[in-house]
């Protein structure tokens, strides 16, 4: 069972929402706008947030923002656009999916299942390159002994990379490792995680190398 904060400013959609997640055995919180969505989630333990983009006071991409300055839990956004740049400029904020309006809730649901489960707490030991410490049985990464905040894409990836090292994958790859079989996004997706990801990582990001027309490595020796 997880805490999940539902921002919706629709009513309706807002119930139905809270609704199946319940009923998956989920608890739920709600929020009408971005301004009560970022205190909730600064004062209560939320293991994931659904968030709508078009919301009052602070938008979806404004409390994503602020969201991942201060945790790591996944966030899958909603949208009443399909287009592509909406997806990219929210993966940048750190969006980890999305759901384009009308959707099924109980896709939406699954979703929320499969983020759970990929990257709930395993029991295995620290996993060290350079600076670069991942602590999986407590879901955490840590930069020169200091914690960071990864989205769940983003600690997916880095995960990935540190236990398959010196090994090359293809964009299309790691779309289906880390996003899964069914994401409708595209292999850009993969470049702007890689991009922010290098960015939190500062000067350790040089262990994700860039193979020209072959896709990225993990460098354990740099």
């Amino acid at each position: 069972m997880a805490n999940i904060l539902v921002v919706e400013d629709e009513k309706n959609m807002q119930d139905i929402i809270a609704e199946y997640m319940r009923r998956g055995g989920h608890t739920c919180l709600t929020a009408d706008d971005g301004v009560d969505a970022f205190l909730l989630l600064k004062n209560n333990p939320v293991d994931l947030m659904i968030l709508d983009i078009l919301i009052p006071h602070l938008d979806g991409f404004s409390v994503c923002r602020l969201a991942r300055e201060i945790s790591s839990l996944p966030i899958i956004m909603l949208t009443a656009k399909s287009g592509e740049e909406d997806k990219l400029k929210g993966y940048e904020y750190g969006a980890d999916d999305y759901m384009t309006k009308p959707f099924s809730p109980k896709v939406l649901l699954a979703k929320v299942n499969a983020l759970l489960r990929r990257f709930s707490p395993g029991c295995q030991d620290a996993l060290n390159a350079g600076k670069i410490t991942i602590v999986p049985s407590a879901h955490k990464v840590f930069l020169d002994g200091q914690e960071i905040a990864l989205t769940h894409k983003e600690y997916g990836l880095l995960y990935f990379f540190m236990t398959n090292p010196e090994q090359v994958f293809t964009r299309e790859q790691l779309l289906n490792k880390i996003w899964g079989y069914d994401f409708e996004g595209t292999t850009r997706t993969v470049d702007t995680h890689i991009k922010t990801l290098r960015q939190k990582l500062g000067s350790e990001g040089r262990h994700i190398a860039t193979l020209i027309r072959s896709g990225y490595k993990f460098e354990a020796v740099v």
